[in-house]
């Protein structure tokens, strides 16, 4: 694969939106994963810089453009810098707690 270039399974993990590697496939290949607006089964798909990815998740549906490839999966603030969040309502990944 070209340097400016990753693996869409690969990229999901390093930015944390799947907590391994094979869940990041498994989101792929069942469906939830769009690169670009078109609908993709293929983990191995190639995804670079500028890039949007849209995830469908249990309670939320992100939007987010690819703005950087990982290197390694790090810890939280450096997986947000992978990434530029679309959303006009600022979803997050995990809620504050329910306190009411």
């Amino acid at each position: 694969m070209r340097e400016d270039r990753q693996r869409l399974d690969k990229w999901l993990w390093f930015a944390r939106f799947a907590k391994t590697r094979t869940l990041a496939a498994k989101l792929v290949t069942s469906g939830f994963v769009r690169v670009n607006g078109q609908r993709t089964d293929n983990a191995a798909k190639a995804v670079a810089v500028g890039d949007v990815v849209t995830i469908a998740l249990a309670r939320t549906t992100l939007v987010v453009r690819v703005e950087g490839l990982g290197e390694r999966r790090g810890p939280a603030p450096e997986a947000r810098q992978l990434y530029a969040d679309l959303n006009g309502d600022n979803a997050t990944l995990v809620s504050g707690g329910d306190k009411g």
